[in-house]
């Protein structure tokens, strides 16, 4: 199978080293905008900025440049592998293929001046409707995935020849790929488990306790679900890896990008320190808003993302946001 992976940071690689690993089965090219960045990666067979100390299999070929000039009409699978920012981008300059095209990315595009928040799957019906599209996700870190580590993944699509693909491209050893059709309920749990991260990072920074953190992430998940439901995504995913699963994982790995994020805040830090310290996209501070304003346009109670909101743009400080959540009125679970 040849794999085309478009996006050299940590998850793009990782994945692109996963799938060259089986060198038998896959021809994978990684390819990066930056001609600076592939020619230092085939120099030290080593992604140093995103994913340092890991090997590049010999297997994996480097690509720059133009992707007019990148054979892509031979591939078998796109993997679109930039941050939700760069999706729409991407899929424009790709809207033409005739393969399957799946992004990585796990988010809610920010607002533009002709159309709201949208999710990857939404993005992608505006600005190329005509592909066989699909999306990957689940509880994953790069770093984990990139050396050999057990891991479970989601192949999200409504058409079975995209899923399909997903799972010949990526399920392996160590690897274990998963078919779903519910892209919706796969795109929200990606993207809503990045704002209640950043919450559970607060919630340990300030070292509330175990029993703050298992309420946290429980009642974060009621929020997932109300609004996946919201958006005619079914209950039963959000239990699943891109729901319970990717949620547990980003609220508590110390890996998590957004988890810190929490933490730095309940240290007193700036969110622009927090940001800059990190070095790399943490979505949950780029889709937060994001997140708040589809629920409310969907009349979707989601208190906790409305606390990490009002804490990011600075109205809020951590024991405010704290306090808040535990003043509200009692109410009956399943609500």
């Amino acid at each position: 199978m040849k794999i085309f992976v478009l996006g050299a940071g940590a998850w793009g690689t990782a994945l692109a080293l996963s799938a060259a690993r089986n060198a038998n089965r896959h021809s994978v090219t990684l390819w990066a905008r930056d001609a600076a960045q592939v020619d230092a990666m085939r120099s030290s067979r080593c992604n140093a900025r995103y994913l340092p100390g890991i090997a590049l299999p010999g297997a994996l070929q480097l690509s720059s440049g133009s992707l007019a000039a990148a054979g892509l009409a031979q591939q078998d699978l796109l993997v679109v592998a930039t941050p939700m920012a760069g999706l729409r981008a991407m899929l424009t300059q790709l809207r033409t293929a005739q393969m399957p095209v799946v992004w990585l990315c796990k988010g809610f595009e920010a607002e533009r001046e002709d159309s709201f928040g949208l999710l990857g799957h939404e993005v992608q019906a505006q600005v190329a409707p005509a592909l066989q599209a699909g999306v990957l996700s689940g509880p994953s870190f790069a770093l984990e995935v990139a050396q050999g580590k057990p891991t479970a993944l989601v192949a999200a699509s409504a058409f079975v020849p995209v899923r399909e693909a997903m799972v010949e491209a990526f399920h392996s050893s160590s690897l274990r790929v998963y078919a779903n059709d519910d892209v919706v309920g796969v795109e929200v749990g990606g993207a809503v488990k990045n704002v209640l991260a950043i919450a559970t990072g607060l919630c340990d920074g300030l070292q509330l306790g175990l029993n703050a953190r298992a309420a946290l992430i429980t009642r974060g998940l009621t929020e997932i679900t109300r609004l996946g439901l919201a958006l005619d995504a079914r209950s039963e995913t959000f239990m699943g890896l891109s729901g319970l699963g990717d949620l547990v994982l980003t609220a508590t790995g110390d890996l998590s990008r957004n988890r810190r994020v929490g933490l730095a805040l309940a240290q007193g830090k700036t969110l622009q320190q927090a940001v800059t310290e990190l070095g790399h996209v943490a979505e949950g501070v780029y889709c937060a808003r994001t997140v708040l304003q589809r629920s409310r346009r969907l009349d979707v109670e989601m208190p906790i993302t409305e606390c990490v909101v009002e804490l990011l743009d600075g109205r809020l400080r951590p024991e405010q946001a704290v306090a808040l959540l535990m003043g509200r009125e009692p109410g009956t679970e399943v609500a």
